[in-house]
């Protein structure tokens, strides 16, 4: 029972510290008070404008354009699972589903939801053979790294793991995008960050996966004014910020496979 205490101890005091040193710092007053965006993930999604996912999603294009269903697996920790979401529905990858019914309305669209709390990447790679491929997805999105920078530290042989578990979903069929990190508080003390999110980068492009830059779309929000993306942890999305990822999310999936 000491390991948990010592955590919710060690994450309400990083939260609370994020919280009396002023959060983040609004940017763009004339943006934040744009009457056309009437909400933060209203803001959020507007910042995405020409941002994509880097790659084509070969396999997804063909299911679009027969008219065959769409399996989405969404692999990943607690991003993913939705914690501090309000239910299910607001999770990124139920918005998400949702958003790519709306621009794909012809396409039955089913996502399974595979994120478990605290997983970082050898714990990712571990579940793909079990809760991954026997889905026979068409699609898979994961979302990684945010537990190795913050909780775990980054193990020496990471990026070869994020390209095994790449080659493996590739082999079964998959396209996949990497989703990278959040730009919060407790993600952005730790310096070791910009190597995730280099690593992550540079698989993707390597393995020819497509890459949703959560983190930078965060940054260009947060800079034109958008507040309230980050939860009371200093860590996780909002549901506002669940909302924005979801959204954007779809269509940049929408376009890669167009």
């Amino acid at each position: 029972m000491t390991k948990p205490r010592i955590f919710r101890r060690s994450l309400f005091g990083l939260a609370l510290n994020f919280v009396l040193l002023g959060g983040y710092p609004n940017a763009s007053a004339e943006s934040a008070d744009d009457p056309a965006l009437s909400s933060a993930s209203d803001r959020c999604l507007a910042a995405s404008e020409g941002l994509s996912l880097g790659a084509p999603l070969p396999q997804t294009k063909q299911q679009f354009q027969s008219g065959a269903p769409v399996t989405i697996v969404a692999l990943g920790s607690s991003s993913t699972s939705g914690f501090g979401a309000w239910g299910d529905a607001q999770t990124f990858p139920q918005v998400m589903k949702r958003k790519l019914s709306e621009l794909r309305p012809s396409t039955r669209i089913e996502v399974i939801n595979s994120g478990r709390i605290m997983e970082n990447i050898g714990g990712s790679l571990e579940r793909i053979g079990s809760e991954v491929l026997p889905h026979r997805p068409n699609l898979v999105i994961w979302q990684l790294g945010t537990n190795d920078v913050v909780w775990r530290g980054i193990a020496g042989n990471a990026r070869e793991s994020i390209v095994t578990g790449l080659r493996w979903m590739k082999d079964a069929g998959a396209d996949i995008v990497l989703m990278d990190l959040q730009y919060a508080p407790l993600v952005r003390i730790w310096p070791r960050h910009e190597d995730m999110q280099r690593m992550i980068l540079e698989a993707a492009r390597a393995e020819q996966a497509g890459h949703f830059p959560r983190f930078d779309l965060m940054k260009r929000a947060m800079d034109a004014g958008a507040q309230g993306l980050v939860s009371w942890d200093g860590l996780h999305n909002s549901a506002e910020g669940y909302d924005c990822i979801g959204r954007a999310l779809a269509r940049m999936i929408d376009e890669a496979a167009r």
